[in-house]
Parts: C-alpha cells; sequence; structure tokens
C-alpha cells in the first residue's frame, strides 16, 4: 500500500475593489519587499522581476486608492527610496488577514478530501487560484482552472 501525503489547500485571491483597483498576492509581495528593503529595486531583486515589473505594479497600486500607498523620492545626494505609508501597511495587514482567515477555512472545508489530491511532479506545484471580485459590497468567487501546459504559473488574470 502506498504512503499517502496530506496535502493542505493553498487559498491564492485578489480583491477587486472597484474597475481597476485591485491587490493581490504579487502586489502585497511587493509591498511587503519595499518596506523592508526602503527601495524598490532592491525589492524587485529580492522577488526576482524586473525594476520595470515592480514600477508598473507599483505605480498600479498607489494609483487605485486615494490614499497614497506608497511615497517615493528621488535620488540625489541622500539617493532615492520609497516608503511604504501607513495606509500602505494596513492594506497589506487586512489583507494577510483575510489570508490567514481564508487558508484556515479552506483547511476546515476542505479536510476531508485533501488526502485525495495527487502529490509528487505532476500536482505537486498547481493549487487552486481563488479570485474575489465584483461590484463593491457584494462578494464573488471564482476559481481559475489551470491547463496541464500552464500548471505551476498564476494566471494573469489571478495576479
Amino acid at each position: 500500500m502506498e504512503a499517502t501525503a496530506v496535502i493542505n489547500p493553498t487559498v491564492r485571491f485578489r480583491v477587486d475593489f472597484a474597475t481597476l483597483c485591485c491587490v493581490g498576492p504579487g502586489k502585497i509581495e511587493l509591498l511587503e519587499a519595499i518596506y523592508r528593503a526602503g527601495s524598490l529595486s532592491q525589492a524587485a531583486r529580492d522577488l526576482g522581476m524586473s525594476y520595470r515589473r515592480g514600477w508598473q505594479l507599483l505605480s498600479s497600486v498607489n494609483t487605485s486608492f486615494r490614499v497614497p500607498v506608497v511615497v517615493t523620492a528621488t535620488g540625489g545626494r541622500g539617493g532615492g527610496g520609497v516608503r511604504v505609508t501607513p495606509f500602505g501597511r494596513k492594506l497589506i495587514s487586512c489583507y494577510r488577514a483575510f489570508e490567514r482567515d481564508a487558508h484556515t477555512r479552506a483547511l476546515r472545508a476542505f479536510s476531508a478530501i485533501a488526502d485525495k489530491a495527487r502529490s509528487g511532479a505532476r500536482g505537486a506545484r498547481a493549487a487552486p487560484v481563488v479570485r474575489l471580485g465584483g461590484r463593491p459590497g457584494a462578494s464573488r468567487l471564482k476559481v481559475v482552472r489551470l491547463r496541464s501546459r500552464q500548471r505551476g504559473r498564476v494566471p494573469q488574470e489571478a495576479r
């Protein structure tokens, strides 16, 4: 008889606040890296992304809210930098708290079937991708299925 490892479900989600105003795991990870490094270029390097991609994500999240998420200082004698604002830290905190709650609920909800998931090379990197969206005040969940050649990649719409 083959021994099977219990696989814990992973929930990755994006929160849509309004049209073109969304926050997901990529933007939150970038904000956390910026908070630690104080620099967009260092944060992008730490996350293995290009500076350009980091700047695009940062610009997107910063223009999505009426309150700045980060403030930037141009280079010069003391050097430039990026600082996460108190609102940005609150955004990170709220997202991570919701993520912990969602993970706990997923563990509870799927505990009876989690041991049926494939483990090993074929299914090891594939995790359910859940998208939260819709108009403000109305929750909508969307599970994004990955094709076999896409397993392990997060679809663009779920970032």
